[in-house]
């Protein structure tokens, strides 16, 4: 009964999202004041990821100071709700070159766990990675590169140093995922359920388990004070007089082909190839986004909505008050309304469809490393069709932006969705 009420529940939101719908189109809108909607719920998001963000940082100062599980607890909870609002954010990235720039300092992935603190000796390598064991944590000099690193302290110069080393992607050593790895450590579990099992004894330099506690704790206040950090420079980019808002409202038509540009590419080559498609034809649980966490349900939901948010022009802030305006939906309906609705239609289909991922996981039923084993047929439904939604979404956003008229709009593909074979060779 749990599951079905859930899904109620996820049927309620979507319905009450459709409601909650632009009432911006009855006059002419200007493109210049859908830009401004769109840079407006930009900054709202970054803001309440900043807030979410020194949330996490109290949480991590209280687990440092008192190692308990119940410290411990309170620190993955804060990562699983700062997650919130900086995973609908992401659908200002691909179309807006600062985001772009800036966003793999904080939520680049997958990563090499072994290059930040001990693994399983099994489940740790990486052959097309030289660092991908060397542990900092452990280790207070390493060679890097031919060159000795002196990594006696860690702070956040030293993992910012580390961070893509030689210009290996996997090599992450700052951001929520390297956090995520912190508290939570390796999930051990493949696809069977369970997360990762971290003791809080790992953060007690009084009673340590897993060796280095002190440098532990240093590592992750390091990484949690970047991203807050971090996040400070996406509040300012996207406030009046920052580089981001002002790459957006220079040229208003530029800024919609930024604006599509996000929306395909994330609907399309990101989430619904790289993200999803390609966890399913490898039933690797190493492809899961959040795979520490097994909170990759949630990361994968809300990124749905953050596309919602961005062509509804709405967005819910984290204490429950709405920016709103004039949208991308507005611009479309203009020009073609059964087109607009079409496209509406096919973003509520998939919040639907993520939605049932999301209440199937969080009832218990099964996680979403889970639902990538191989011949579980059931999860392979819920997942194919999410992926399905995502790509019939990213098919109307096509038709949006060739009636729109826009012109350099580039969507992202993926081998996954594209070239199957290709993920095999």
């Amino acid at each position: 009964m749990r599951l079905r009420s859930d899904l109620l529940t996820s049927v309620a939101v979507v319905a009450a999202l459709v409601s909650g719908g632009s009432a911006w189109a009855a006059d002419a809108v200007e493109p210049a004041d859908v830009i401004a909607t769109y840079a407006d719920i930009a900054q709202a998001g970054y803001e309440d990821s900043l807030s979410t963000a020194r949330v996490l940082k109290d949480a991590v100062a209280a687990l440092v100071a008192d190692p308990s599980e119940a410290t411990l607890a309170a620190a993955r909870a804060a990562w699983k709700s700062a997650r919130v609002p900086y995973q609908q954010t992401e659908a200002f990235r691909f179309g807006n070159p600062t985001v772009d720039d800036w966003e793999g300092k904080v939520n680049a992935w997958p990563l090499d766990e072994g290059l930040i603190d001990y693994v399983d000796a099994g489940l740790g390598g990486n052959d097309e990675n030289p660092y991908a064991q060397i542990n900092i944590i452990a280790n207070p000099t390493v060679e890097l590169s031919g060159k000795v690193l002196d990594a006696t302290e860690i702070n956040a110069d030293l993992i910012e140093s580390l961070h893509e080393i030689d210009g290996i992607e996997a090599n992450v050593a700052t951001g929520y995922h390297a956090i995520e790895f912190l508290l939570w450590g390796q999930d051990l579990n493949g696809t069977g359920p369970g997360a990762g099992e971290r003791p809080a004894t790992d953060f007690d330099t009084a009673n340590c388990t897993g060796g280095n506690c002190d440098r532990r704790v240093a590592y992750l206040v390091a990484a949690t004070d970047l991203l807050v950090s971090d996040l400070e420079e996406a509040v300012a980019n996207w406030s009046e007089g920052g580089q981001g808002r002002a790459d957006v409202s220079a040229d208003p038509a530029n800024g919609l082909v930024m604006a599509f540009t996000g929306l395909g590419s994330l609907s399309y080559g990101e989430q619904a190839g790289e993200r999803m498609k390609l966890g399913v034809l490898l039933h690797d649980p190493e492809e899961e986004h959040d795979c520490f966490s097994d909170n990759t349900h949630n990361s994968h939901y809300y990124d749905g909505l953050g596309m919602w948010n961005v062509y509804n022009g709405r967005y819910v802030r984290i204490d429950g008050s709405v920016v709103e305006g004039p949208s991308l939906k507005d611009i479309v309906a203009e020009r073609d309304p059964a087109l607009a609705a079409a496209l509406s239609g096919a973003l509520d289909h998939t919040m639907m469809s993520l939605g049932a991922i999301k209440t199937t996981a969080e009832a218990g039923v099964m996680s979403y490393d889970q639902m990538l084993g191989s011949g579980n047929a059931a999860g392979e439904l819920l997942l194919m069709t999410a992926i399905d939604a995502l790509v019939a979404q990213t098919r109307e956003i096509e038709r949006a932006i060739e009636v729109v008229g826009l012109e350099g709009v580039t969507i992202e593909g993926s081998d996954s969705l594209d070239n199957e074979s290709a993920v095999f060779q």
